[in-house]
């Protein structure tokens, strides 16, 4: 929330990937510098007495384990909350968990169903709220995937090509806009019927046109494939899409990443996947279990990723800065 002078009042809060508009080179960044440190076992605790609420609306491994422990080795504490096993599973209202919440905890992570719920509970709480994931948008993950593809391509984004093949869900939504950010030149081959909102599309192309980079929508996943430096995917059936089950697999049957279409990409490409995967129809198993993917090092980053987020939202101890 900003005053007329456009000074920021309250919290603040992570619900698209594009509140990170200013920050996303330097998050990057210090995501690397916190990697580095784990694995040469410099381990510091900044948020020593520092807690986490953990709402989730939806399953979850790689997002729920990477926000606790993120939260463990910063030196805080993570709380898992199920709407089941809270007074919001038996209508308490959002405003109200918001108050309560924000009186206990430093921040609040919520997967939820609905983005106006999340866009909900940031309004009422006067502690962080961080977008886990819901129908619109999934900023936490393209942090990681940026993240990975920054290590591929050793810290410069300017001239390569991601293509993205398949449904234009919430994944794609913060890909899309995430890439425009970073100056990405980006191509998503979608059916007609999966595209994402139009205005999406829009913001996203003026992004990258101030960004010198190209942010195209196509059809064909050959034509997006050509020339890719990598080829991203994720399910055809979203949490919430289980109903459209049949149909989507018959709209999305020409949209696999196997081998043939890696071979469309540079020599030097390799595919991404958000996970979980539905091995043998969005991607294959060669494809997965082969040398050329970096899928696992993007569920790695995951870890990083979040312990970036956090800091920043959270605040780094006084005396430190995050560089």
């Amino acid at each position: 929330m900003r005053t007329k002078s456009g000074k920021a009042t309250g919290p603040r809060h992570l619900l698209s990937i594009l509140d990170l508009q200013d920050d996303l080179p330097d998050l990057l960044k210090r995501a690397s510098v916190l990697k580095a440190q784990r694995r040469a076992g410099r381990l510091t605790k900044p948020f020593a007495g520092k807690a986490l609420a953990m709402i989730f609306e939806k399953p979850s491994t790689r997002t729920r384990s990477s926000f606790e422990l993120a939260m463990t080795e910063l030196g805080g504490h993570a709380v898992y909350l199920s709407p089941g096993d809270m007074q919001l599973g038996r209508g308490e209202t959002i405003p109200d968990t918001a108050r309560v919440l924000s009186r206990y905890y430093h921040g609040i992570t919520y997967r939820a169903f609905r983005h106006q719920d999340e866009e909900s509970l940031a309004r009422w709480s006067s502690i962080p709220v961080i977008n886990a994931l819901d129908d619109r948008e999934h900023p936490c993950q393209i942090v990681a995937d940026l993240l990975t593809l920054s290590e591929r391509w050793k810290g410069s984004f300017r001239g390569r090509r991601l293509a993205y093949i398949g449904d234009g869900n919430n994944v794609l939504v913060s890909l899309l806009l995430g890439s425009a950010l970073m100056g990405l030149d980006f191509v998503a081959a979608i059916p007609e019927d999966y595209r994402p909102p139009a205005e999406v599309i829009g913001k996203a192309r003026a992004l990258a046109g101030e960004a010198h980079a190209t942010s195209e929508i196509v059809v064909s996943p050959q034509e997006a494939a050509k020339g890719a430096d990598a080829l991203y995917t994720d399910v055809w059936v979203s949490m919430g899409d289980e109903s459209e089950e049949a149909e989507r697999k018959e709209a999305f049957a020409g949209y696999q990443v196997d081998r043939a279409l890696l071979e469309r990409a540079k020599p030097g490409a390799f595919a991404l996947h958000d996970l979980p995967a539905h091995r043998g129809l969005e991607i294959t198993d060669e494809v997965m279990d082969g040398d050329r993917q970096a899928i696992w090092d993007q569920a790695e980053n995951r870890l990083h990723a979040q312990k970036a987020i956090l800091e920043l939202l959270l605040g780094p101890p006084k005396g430190r800065r995050s560089r």
